[in-house]
Formats: structure tokens, sequence, C-alpha cells
């Protein structure tokens, strides 16, 4: 069966979907459209069945993008994605809200299973839930109670899955179609009568509820004061950003010796030709510079599904909600925002749950400002290398620092360019914030290692895609020139050096060097270096920039592609120590802190994402907005970069 998971907003529904998927599924879009869908595998007695985990709603009738898709997915049985049958996740505690939102399902006659989820929140709330007297009000679903956070619940589910395909008749009729259902939501106080029939049931449904002041009520008194909650979504962001550096710094060491030990032991057991520098100086450099930051990429998820499961980023919406108004934003462009700190793609798509036109269209026109994890590469790679390894205070650590800097740099100017952009983008529209506080729980070990497996997987899966086939392309660029100009550079370089009393190897150095500039890479390298010179950087920088256009942490394997090329005889020297030892013409250091921060900055702003300039032309079905925010991006990042060069040269 093709079955349907459906909930309101922060019942678990995500926590049922990973119980009972675990990690059999996948992240796809909706047919002709650029809404996410999970879908997983789920076995039942032998039975592999297929689950949908559709847009948290609280309507069957839309108001947004993510709802369109419920609404016609449910609605319209020549849908791609009309289900055999439905599993509806409420939250045991709050029903009389989420009843409403069953309720319509279950008038579309599809099989049906009604999880009684966050049992234990009910509680806690002095609820119980009567499951006789609701199954009296809703006769033909089946029933089950669950705590999916703690695993609680789940053979009732899969049980119930299995009466489904059991049940005869009671199913959607062919003829019941969009139209019809519109027909209904256009009528007048149809929510509210469906409310009052819902609250006629609730005593036979649900226990009396005593009113106390709860633990969640005691929390939001601190972190969403209008001081204090502001300064504590600070220190949290300060806090996940030293321990990122923190606790990455051993295995990334550990994985980028391995690298460099392992093209090195290649290239002493495979006899010296093209495969062999192809797979030392392309391929492993390629893969290394991927899977090198898998820790910190990790560690990052980490937190960030940790800060959702315990309900508190609901919390970070609300508090800046009073900052996004006057930026002609509203609370719910952090939820973008933030999402953009993992990649600017869903931070985009998910700016279409904003119902106000301008609001979305200037969440979309920053949202890559925020800095994603795409950046993280650089970030660590040019920070470890211009930085200085020290403690501030005796505690905080620098670099960290530094990298808390760079995200806030991003934020504070996503914010000012709002501002910018409030004035440029006309609307009468008038936007509101409404939005639910989730009871804080203790996040689920469950979701945070599917999430964080699911993230670095589509991470050096996408990643690694492109940056193993721009390193491949790169190699064979830097490896070959016009004619013989490589070799006949080369030579006279050989004679020049060994003519000046220098050693074999200090020869084979330089003569790598200088037939790497003579390269096609190094033509085309040398050709925009009077373009980019004046924020500091040479000519493989330049080529770096251009390849990571592709995607921001191509950066990283451009650079170690290049220098894998140029220290022929050195592979096992990791990039760090190249890039170190790299020299100008005059001999003095390319990469000084002035050149680092200067990248530093650079990517910042720089809209480096192909793949994010094609989403921004589906959300606004227009080539304009994309090609002014790569415009107004691009030269914010030239300039910036440029005075950080000036400023500390």
């Amino acid at each position: 069966m093709k079955i349907a998971l459906l909930g309101n907003p922060n019942t678990g529904k995500s926590t049922v979907f990973n119980l009972l998927t675990g990690m059999r599924q996948h992240v796809a879009n909706f047919p002709g459209v650029t809404v996410d869908k999970k879908v997983g595998k789920c076995k039942v007695n032998d039975q592999e069945h297929e689950l949908i985990d559709f847009p948290g709603t609280y309507s069957i009738y839309p108001r947004s993008k993510d709802e369109e898709v419920v609404y016609h997915s449910l609605c319209d049985t020549e849908s791609a994605n009309y289900p055999d049958a439905a599993i509806v996740v409420v939250d045991a505690s709050n029903l009389e809200r989420n009843l409403l939102f069953f309720s319509q399902i279950y008038d579309l006659q599809l099989p049906v299973v009604l999880v009684l989820n966050m049992t234990d929140v009910a509680k806690k709330k002095q609820k119980v839930c009567r499951v006789e007297g609701l199954q009296k009000v809703f006769p033909e679903a089946i029933i089950v109670e669950a705590n999916a956070r703690v695993g609680i619940g789940k053979e009732r589910i899969l049980n119930a899955i299995s009466m489904l395909d059991k049940r005869e008749g009671h199913r959607f009729q062919p003829e019941t179609n969009v139209a019809e259902v519109d027909a209904i939501s256009r009528q007048e106080n149809e929510t509210e009568e469906r409310f009052k029939r819902i609250a006629s049931h609730l005593p036979s449904i649900e226990s009396p509820i005593i009113k106390k002041d709860s633990g969640s009520t005691k929390l939001d008194r601190i972190l969403v004061h209008p001081v204090w909650g502001y300064a504590i979504f600070a220190v949290i962001l300060l806090i996940i950003f030293q321990f990122i550096f923190a606790f990455a710094a051993i295995p990334m060491d550990l994985i980028d010796g391995s690298f460099a030990d392992l093209s090195d032991w290649i290239a002493s057991v495979m006899p010296e030709g093209v495969l062999t520098n192809l797979i030392t100086q392309g391929i492993v450099p390629g893969i290394g510079g991927v899977v090198i930051f898998i820790p910190q990429i990790a560690l990052l998820f980490f937190f960030l599904a940790i800060l959702e499961e315990t309900g508190y980023l609901s919390r970070v919406v609300f508090i800046m909600d009073r900052l996004m108004r006057p930026l002609g934003l509203n609370g719910k462009s952090v939820v973008p925002l933030l999402s953009s700190v993992a990649c600017a793609i869903p931070g985009i798509m998910s700016a279409r749950t904003i119902s106000d036109w301008k609001e979305r269209m200037i969440t979309i026109m920053v949202a890559p400002l925020m800095s994603c994890s795409a950046r993280i590469p650089v970030y660590t790679l040019l920070i470890a290398l211009v930085i200085p390894n020290e403690r501030l205070f005796g505690f905080m650590n620098l670099q960290g620092l530094v990298l808390f800097g760079l995200y806030a740099l991003g934020t504070l100017s996503a914010l000012a360019i709002a501002i910018i952009l409030k004035w440029f983008i006309k609307t009468k529209e008038k936007g509101f914030l409404m939005l639910e506080m989730p009871s804080y729980k203790v996040p689920s070990p469950r979701n945070i290692v599917i999430v964080v497996w699911e993230k670095v997987r589509l991470f050096v899966w996408d990643a690694g895609k492109i940056i193993l086939a721009i390193s491949i392309v790169l190699w064979a660029l830097a490896s070959y020139g016009p004619g013989n100009r490589m070799q006949e550079a080369g030579n006279k370089a050989h004679r020049m050096y060994a003519e000046q009393g220098y050693s074999e190897a200090e020869i084979n150095q330089h003569v790598a060097s200088v037939e790497l500039e003579n390269s096609y890479i190094g033509i085309m390298g040398k050709t925009i270096e009077p373009v980019i010179k004046p924020m500091g950087y040479d000519w493989k920088i330049g080529i770096s920039l251009i390849t990571s256009f592709a995607a921001r942490e191509v950066f990283v394997g451009s650079m170690a592609t290049i220098y894998a090329v140029q220290d022929d005889g050195e592979l096992n020297r990791p990039l760090i120590e190249k890039m170190r030892a790299e020299k100008r013409s005059d001999g003095t250091p390319v990469y000084t802190l002035a050149a680092g921060a200067s990248l530093m900055v650079f990517y910042v702003f720089a809209m480096q994402c192909m793949a994010t300039l094609a989403v921004v032309k589906r959300e606004t079905k227009s080539w304009k907005w994309p090609l002014i925010q790569m415009g107004y991006m691009g030269a914010l990042a030239y300039f910036a970069a440029w005075a950080t060069f000036i400023l500390l040269s």
C-alpha cells in the first residue's frame, strides 16, 4: 500500500515516520513542485508498504504551497501521490485542535489509523484520552495510543496497518474530486461548525483539564524574555561553534593525514604514469576534500537536531518576530534563515509557508547570506591556516570565535539587506505570525541519529559527486598545456635553478610550479589574476573561486588538486602545510592574515551555488530575482573582501 502520514505540526509525525521506517527512507520532491517529501519503507508481516511523510498542516484546505500538496494529493484521485490509506498523528494533549484536521481526513472516506501520540505529555497536563469514546465518534477509524519519541506503540501501529488492508467499503469514492472538496471549504462557517461538533464530543473522549503552571510556561518566562531570550540564543550559538572546533579537530587531522598517506602509498606501489597521477593528484585529494569535513558537518546538524527536538527553535521564531517586523520580515522568516544555515536550498523552499508575498520575497533574497554548511569546509581550512589556535580568557577558543563571527556577519548582513529590500519591494498585504509553542521534550536519540545520518549522507553524496568530477577536470587542466609550452618552461627552469646550485628536491619543486603556471589552468588563472589581485589573491586562488561557483565547498577540493599537481614529489604533506608554505615571487607568503580574512569575507557574501540560483528561479518563476541576487551578492563580496584586505594589510 501507499500510505500517507499526516498531522498538525509539532505532533511528533516525523518521529513516528522515523520509528516505522528507520534508515529505509529518502528525500525527494512531489511531482511538479519543489516541496520536499520523505518516503520510507515500512514492513508488516512480510509485506512492504510505502510511507509518505506529508508536510504538517492544520487543515486540509490550503493556505500555503505546502498545504496545497496535501490538499491535491488527498482530494484528487488522479494524483500520483493519492494514497491507499492514511495514518493521522495527533497530539493527545491537544485533542480539540488536532481533531479538526483528523475529522476532515476521516470524511474523505480513506481507510485511516488515528495515532494518539505524545501520551506522556498528555499525562503531565493531567489529561486522559478515552479511546472508547473516541471510537464511538469515529467508528470506522483504527485508533492506537503511542509515545513514539521513546519507541512506545510501534507494534500497535504496525498491527493497525495490517488491519487496513483487510478493510473494504470504507474508501474514498471515485466521484468525489477536488472541485467538490473545494466547494465544501468555501461554505461559510464550515470550520466553526466542525469545531462545535468536536467540542460537543470532548466530554466523552477527554477527562477534565486541570489548569496549572507547567514547566514549559516557567521555562518560557526566561527563554522568550524580551532581553534574556536573545542573550541565551546568542550564547547557545557561541557554545555550538566552540564545540564544533574543539571536538572536530582530532578526527579531521586524522582524516587529512590518512588521505595524504594514501596518496603517497598509491604512488609508491603503482607504476609511474598518467593513471597513477590521476589517482594520487586528482581523485584521492578530491575525495579527501569531502570526507575531512564530515566531523564538523555531523556536529553542526547534531546540535541543530537537538534544538529542534527539544522545541526550542519555535521559541526562537517567536522572539525573533519582534526583530524581523521592522526589517520587512516576520518570525516565520527565521525558519528559512535557520534552515539556510544547513543549506540555502531547503531554506528558500521553506519560505513558501510565509503567506505575505513581500516578506516571502525578501526572505528568499537574503537567505543565501546565511552561512550554509557548504561554507564550513572553506571557513575551517582558512581559519586553521591564518588564525592561531589560542584561547581567550583561558577558555574561549579563538578559532571557534572567528567561526561564530563569520556566521554573525552573514546573519547581520542578511538583516541589513532586508531593510534595503523593504523599500524596493512593494505590496499592499500585511503579514502576520501564527505560531504554536510545542511542549519541551527530551530529544529522541533515534531521530537525532537519523537526521545527522541523512544530512551527512546528502552532503557526502551531493558535494562528493561535484567535487570529484571537478577535481578530475582540474587535474587534467593542470597536467597538460598547449603544445610543448609546459615542457619547455620546465626545462628552462631546471637549467636555471641547477646553475644556481639548488638541490635536486628544490629544483623539482620549482619546475613543478613553473609547469603548473604554463598549464591550461595556469593560463586561465594568470588571465584573471589582475582582477582578483586587489583582494590579495593569486591565480591559484582565482581558479578555485571560479570552480566553486558550482558549489562553495569545491574550493577546498580545487586547492587540494592544484597543490597536489604542483607538489608532485611531496604527496604526503597535508594541504594546509602546502598552503602555509606557498610564497609569492618576492618571497612573501600568499596566505597572510589579510589574504585569509579577505577570502573568508568573500565567501560570507558570494553567491557561489548554481543549485541555489536554480531554486530561486523556480520559486519566483522568473530569472529576474536570481540575477539580481547574484549581482548584489557578487558586488558585496568583491568590495567587502577588498576592504578587508586593505584594512588588515
